[in-house]
Formats: C-alpha cells, structure tokens, sequence
C-alpha cells in the first residue's frame, strides 16, 4: 500500500522539520518552551516546540525502562529523561519547564501515577498526560478510520469517528518480539537483533522471517476493528519504520494501511503538541 497520502503532507513536513533540529536545534528565543516526552520500550524520545508550536530541538536515546507499555526500571528512566532534559536545556540555553507525556491506551489506571512522577522527577511540571493513539493523531488529523501505534512492546488501536476517539485497545506484541525472532533466526544476542532491525538495508530479507510477527500484529488490528466500519488504517511508532510493513498489514486485514515517512516522531510530536501551561 502507499506510504506517502495526501493527508500526511502536514505530518510529514513536521517530522522533517523536527528531524532537522534534533541535528541542529533552533536557538531562537521563545516566551515558552513545550516538550513532549514518549517513554517507549526500545526509545525514549524528547521533543520540544516553542512558543507556535514549531520544533526547535530533540533528542532520543534506547532504552530498556519500560516493557509492555509500563516502567519497569523507574529509577533508570528519570535518569534519561533528566539527561536529555539537561542535553537539550545546554543546547537551547534555557530551562525547559513544562511537558506533557502519554501511555499506552487502557493503562490510565495502571501506570499514569508512574509516568507522571517520572516527568516530576526529572524536574518537569506535567500539564498533560494523554493516551498514545490519541497524541498521534494532534499531527495526523485523522477525522475517521484506526490509528495503530505499533511500538516496542505493544500494538495500541484507536478507533476514531469524526475525529473523536471511540473506542482505544492495547496488547502486547510489538518491536520487542520482532527482535527476538531475528535473534532466533539469526543466532544473534538480543541487541545484535535490534541494531540488525534497525538497519533499512536488512529491512528486505527480514520481511519473510517476521512475516508470522507481523501477521499477528494484523490479527490483532483485525479483532479490534471487526465490530467498527473501519475504512482505513494508519501506522505510527517505531516499530512500522520497518519497510514493506504497512503492505503485510494491508493484505492481512483487507484495509488500505497508510504510514508517515517516519513513523517513530509521530506520536512524541503529538505529545508536544497537547502540551500547555496548565500544571495538572
């Protein structure tokens, strides 16, 4: 299926643009900084925009803090969301106040507590904490279909009907296990797996050995979807930056499946993008 819709020029102009600052940050004064911090299971991502709400820095490190959707190491991950936040402030040349974040969908109950106390601990005041899905689509805009957010750990599905979110689902299966099966095939460590993934040039021969991962994702997307008159589908997260992905997906739930040219910043933008000066 198609990469590039007509619908994601918008998105995928912001993505460039905040790909452009991670390299080289916007060091132009702003009233107000607003950062938006995803806590993922393979990255956790930082993205700030000033005062329009325009990216002016970032930055990203893997991570092992989180598994499943929920923080395992909480200790470990104030420690890298604190040192970004300070890479970033020193680059900037200012303090970096307010920030939002997100979880996956269904999770509130579970894990909002732990989320919100690593952004304090890492010297932030949290104005917003949001489902995943929901921070995807501030950038996507997406009035009606599912948006999956296929991360490192899990597959989160949200339903939207006329741009309202209807129904929200989370399970576990996501970049995660595409490593393990690379490491499997290839008698390869765990981390030689995932740097291996990341690789675009692999992106080709590993389709057929994650083809039965990749047909479980599918499944899952199927079973959420199947009670909806869903038309269309959308991928964001790390884990759809593997090419050929969305084609797999498409041929599995017989939904057109479109992805942004880089699926990883969707949802840390859209994390930014809801974040205010309203302290919760």
């Amino acid at each position: 299926m198609q990469t590039v819709n007509s619908a994601f020029q918008e998105c995928d102009q912001l993505v460039r643009d905040f790909e452009k600052v991670i390299a080289k940050p916007l060091i132009k004064k702003s009233n107000v900084y607003y950062t938006g911090i995803d806590l993922g299971t393979a990255y956790i991502v930082l993205a700030v925009l000033n005062e329009n709400y325009q990216p002016v820095a970032g930055a990203y490190r893997f991570a092992n803090v989180v598994k499943d959707g929920m923080i395992v190491d909480y200790i470990g991950a104030i420690r890298i969301v604190k040192e970004l936040k300070q890479e970033l402030e020193e680059k900037l040349g200012t303090e970096l106040i307010f920030a939002s974040a997100a979880l996956p969908p269904g999770t509130f109950t579970l894990d909002s507590g732990a989320i919100k106390h690593v952004v304090q601990g890492a010297g932030f005041e949290i104005t917003k904490l949001l489902d995943e899905p929901t921070a995807a689509n501030a950038v996507l805009k997406i009035k009606n279909g599912a948006i999956v957010d296929i991360g490192g750990g899990t597959t989160g599905i949200a339903i939207l009907k006329d741009g309202e979110v209807i129904y929200v689902a989370d399970e576990p299966t996501g970049g995660t296990h595409f490593s393990l099966v690379i490491a499997g095939a290839y008698k390869l460590s765990f981390d030689e797996a995932e740097q291996y993934k990341r690789n675009p040039q692999n992106h080709r021969e590993l389709i057929p050995v994650l083809r039965p991962v990749i047909e479980k994702v599918s499944s899952i997307i199927n079973r959420h979807v199947q009670e909806y008159s869903v038309k269309e589908i959308y991928l964001v997260g790390g884990t759809c930056c593997l090419a050929g992905i969305e084609t797999i997906i498409a041929k599995q739930t017989k939904l057109p499946t479109y992805k942004p040219q880089n699926p990883m910043f969707v949802t840390p933008l859209g994390i930014a993008l809801n974040c205010t000066q309203e302290i919760q």
